[in-house]
């Protein structure tokens, strides 16, 4: 147990650039034949190689149309910036590849009477986290160097050229192949189990065959349905195993939300793999504060307005949509909307009335919920669990591929999207009307979606964002589908039609008032009070340039929140990849940038 400790302490504070691991190679000289003797060697350090998405994910989307941020995102600043190699910094890291690759060069030195099957098993786990490794660095950079083997002073691949992107990926597939061959259905709870490695294989595969089949600058279009039919495989073979299903109890007005505030989502039947919390336990998953409120993020009015009414029929076909207030646009939704973001009635713990949005500067007056644990209970709040793979994902990656490669059937449909929309309460998807009606609100973001599945597509990009909406995939969603545009749009808030009094609870009677930039704020008695003896909620309201509490379109004659005026600019397809930081092509000259990056 000693030498685990050295040698996995020793590899794991290495740090991550290429000029690391000249200075910092001793470290780990530890004679492998000492080690890797039992499986509990082998379970130790390939545990200790354990690494999952928690609550923090409910802040990823801050990078995607979904939200509107104060925060410094990559993206953002790339977009409104002059972004290069000596500004853009982040994410060369291969500190995590080098213990794995430690494994997988050493773990048979060991004189040992372990089963080839359990050996097999270890290593099919440390070969997927190799695959989430490099899927991760192909989405940053498409081009990497590909590294299978621990790299020692002297190594002539230290100094290598970037791998293209195609021989990377077919050994990323290599590797998820054999840990799906390989990797035991059971497993101790909170590892990966072999459904765990199914879902992530389908996640790879999906994104991969679309973003190939829409980013003609990489030439790999006539791979991309190789890629979308091994998502349907693997996506299959998870919905065959019956292992799986849709989490609900009959109440669509919570199941879909319990999900995410849940403190036990251990044998929940939605849930291939759980990242599970316990304070108590030293592992907390405290998260409300940046989750709720407005600090940093706010979800936006395109978001909301994407989606359906509760009878199926797009919001965005209601005439006088774009000037619909708050109370009016939470009429009648899809009910996933008031489970994902703060809804007109909602109620803030520990509060017995209805909470009133908190209107400010650069934020959208929308509140997100979803993964809000509303409670004062400090343990209970950070004793969430978070869902790492979620069986509904695995039938939104069925649907999308199959109507990409032009095989979707409505059965198929009825065993995916429709059963997620029987859990919401919401009515049924068919292809014929679909596609027959393709929704113009969609057309107009995805213009490369075309042929005779337009509609259906369409519609199954809808449910993702709607299913999985603020749990940080989006912005991956907008890279594969070449969408990248929508990102130049700066999210707006919820609409007011000008200056004057507001209801924001829902039941009638004003809350707050918008008042000019040039009034006062009255204090104490002299505020106007509601028909409940309430005082009103003031804010000056006006344009982005003025001294006010709440940024309009056209100030105080109304419009949509502002949030932001700096003008972005997406520029294809370099924005799409990241460039080699310019420190790292300074000690490997053979390291080249690629798509116009300097």
């Amino acid at each position: 147990m000693k030498k685990y400790i050295v040698i996995i302490g020793a590899m794991f504070a290495l740090s991550s650039c290429q000029e690391d691991f000249l200075d910092r190679y001793p470290q780990t000289s530890v004679a492998p034949e000492e080690f890797f003797k039992t499986e509990q060697d082998l379970e130790l350090y390939v545990n200790g190689l354990l690494s999952m998405p928690g609550r923090g994910s409910f802040l990823d989307d801050q990078s995607s149309d979904n939200m509107a941020t104060t925060a410094a995102v990559e993206i953002k600043n790339i977009m409104t910036g002059t972004p290069s190699s000596q500004t853009v910094t982040s994410g060369w890291n291969w500190g995590r590849l080098r213990n794995i690759n430690y494994f997988l060069d050493n773990y048979g030195k060991a004189e040992t009477s372990t089963s080839d099957e359990v050996v097999s098993h270890y290593v099919g786990l440390a070969r997927y986290y190799r695959a989430y490794f490099y899927f991760d660095m192909v989405q940053r950079y498409s081009d990497v160097p590909w590294y299978d083997k621990t790299l020692n002073p002297g190594d002539e691949d230290l100094y290598k050229a970037r791998d293209p992107r195609d021989v990377v990926m077919a050994n990323v597939i290599e590797d998820l192949e054999f840990a799906v061959a390989n990797v035991r259905e059971s497993v101790p709870q909170g590892t990966p189990d072999l459904y765990a490695v199914k879902a992530f294989f389908a996640r790879v595969a999906l994104y991969e065959g679309t973003y190939r089949k829409y980013h003609s600058e990489l030439g790999l279009e006539a791979s991309a349905d190789s890629f979308l039919q091994m998502a349907v495989d693997q996506a299959t073979e998870i919905m065959e195993s019956g292992m799986f299903s849709i989490y609900m109890t009959g109440n669509p007005q919570s199941d879909y939300g319990t999900l995410f505030t849940s403190t036990n989502l251990t044998g929940n039947p939605e849930v291939i793999l759980n990242n599970a919390y316990d304070v108590n336990k030293d592992r907390s998953s405290d998260n409300n504060r940046g989750i709720f409120g407005d600090y940093e993020q706010s979800p936006s009015r395109d978001l909301v307005m994407t989606y359906l009414m509760a009878d199926g029929t797009p919001y965005t076909d209601i005439d006088g949509y774009k000037e619909m207030t708050f109370v009016e646009e939470f009429q009648n939704r899809d009910p996933r909307l008031a489970q994902t973001v703060a809804y007109p009635g909602w109620i803030l713990a520990p509060n017995s009335t209805p909470y009133i949005q908190t209107l400010n500067k650069n934020f959208t007056g929308y509140h997100q919920i979803k993964g809000y644990k509303n409670t004062v209970d400090n343990i209970d709040v950070a004793s969430v669990d978070f869902a790492v793979y979620r069986y509904a994902e695995v039938l939104l990656t069925l649907a999308e591929a199959k109507a990409e490669l032009n095989t979707l059937s409505q059965s198929d449909l009825d065993a995916t999207i429709n059963v997620l929309r029987t859990r919401a309460g919401m009515p049924a998807l068919t292809m014929a009307e679909a596609n027959a009606n393709p929704d113009q609100f969609l057309v107009d973001k995805y213009s490369q979606v075309s042929g005779s599945n337009q509609g259906v597509l369409l519609e199954i990009r809808r449910e993702r964002r709607i299913e999985m909406a603020m749990e940080g995939y989006r912005y991956d969603d907008l890279m594969r589908w070449n969408a990248g545009q929508l990102l130049a749009e700066i999210p707006q808030g919820m609409y007011f039609p000008g200056l004057g009094k507001y209801d924001m609870t829902g039941d009638g009677i004003e809350d707050i008032i918008l008042i000019n930039k040039d009034a006062d704020i009255p204090v104490g008695d002299e505020k106007e009070q509601n028909s409940l003896g309430v005082d009103l909620i003031y804010y000056k309201a006006g344009t982005i340039d003025e001294n006010v509490g709440v940024f309009l379109e056209n100030g105080e004659n109304g419009g949509n929140m502002v949030t932001e005026t700096k003008t972005r600019t997406f520029e294809e397809p370099k924005y799409y990849y990241r460039p080699v930081p310019i420190q790292q092509v300074t000690l490997n000259p053979n390291l080249t940038q690629i798509f116009g990056w300097d």
